[in-house]
């Protein structure tokens, strides 16, 4: 099997991940928020905070795209929240393995990135 499978094989896991992350952050608000309401804009805003954030400063075709330690500090947040917000919802096993699969997939991409 070739480098190159390798990689494309983890770059489509840190998308699943980028994915898991609006998840985790949906069911750790509808699953802490007070009352319907709070239920609802928890649910819903935490993800779309995290779609806005990606969206200007991770996603790698955006305008201000951050680079070196700026970019490794906003994927600590943005993966480290989903991480946090599975823990916190009740999760633990799923926010460790969570938290361990992306930095496995992150550090091979950061391995690979030159390669």
């Amino acid at each position: 099997m070739s480098l190159s499978l390798f990689k494309n094989m983890n770059l489509a896991l840190v998308f699943f991940l980028e994915l898991g992350v609006l998840v985790a952050l949906g069911y750790w608000g509808f699953h802490n928020g007070q009352g319907i309401i709070g239920k609802i804009a928890l649910g819903i805003g935490a993800p779309v905070l995290a779609i806005v954030v990606w969206g200007i400063w991770g996603a790698p075709k955006s305008q201000w795209h951050l680079q070196g330690p700026w970019y490794l500090l906003l994927q600590i947040v943005f993966f480290g929240s989903a991480a946090l917000a599975l823990y916190a919802a009740s999760q633990r096993l799923l926010g460790i393995v969570f938290a361990i699969l992306v930095v496995l997939a992150c550090g091979l991409a950061y391995m690979w990135r030159d390669k």
